[in-house]
């Protein structure tokens, strides 16, 4: 694979590093100040969202351990997750 290659794909992979993590500082906080204020349904909600958390971390590795056609098709699949997952957290941050 040539190096321009690579270092495309990991400047994909950090972008996509780069969003799980402030969509996960953002869940955070939602975590803390619903924990703080003990309500009941966000606890619920952000508890719901956590296996979505690590599902996409799994298929960060998964795309940073792939090549070819496989490489392509973890990539729409972790872009189709992180915009599920910022949506749900942002759905999370306007009811607050």
């Amino acid at each position: 694979m040539s190096t321009a290659v690579n270092v495309t794909k990991q400047a994909i992979h950090d972008h996509f590093e780069s969003k799980i993590k402030t969509a996960e500082a953002k869940l955070n906080a939602l975590q803390a100040r619903a924990g703080a204020a003990k309500a009941k349904v966000e606890i619920k909600a952000i508890t719901q969202l956590l296996p979505k958390k690590l599902a996409i971390q799994q298929k960060l590795q998964d795309l940073k351990q792939s090549g070819g056609d496989q490489w392509n098709k973890t990539k729409a699949d972790l872009e189709a997750r992180i915009a599920d997952f910022e949506k749900s957290v942002k759905g999370l941050e306007s009811k607050k």
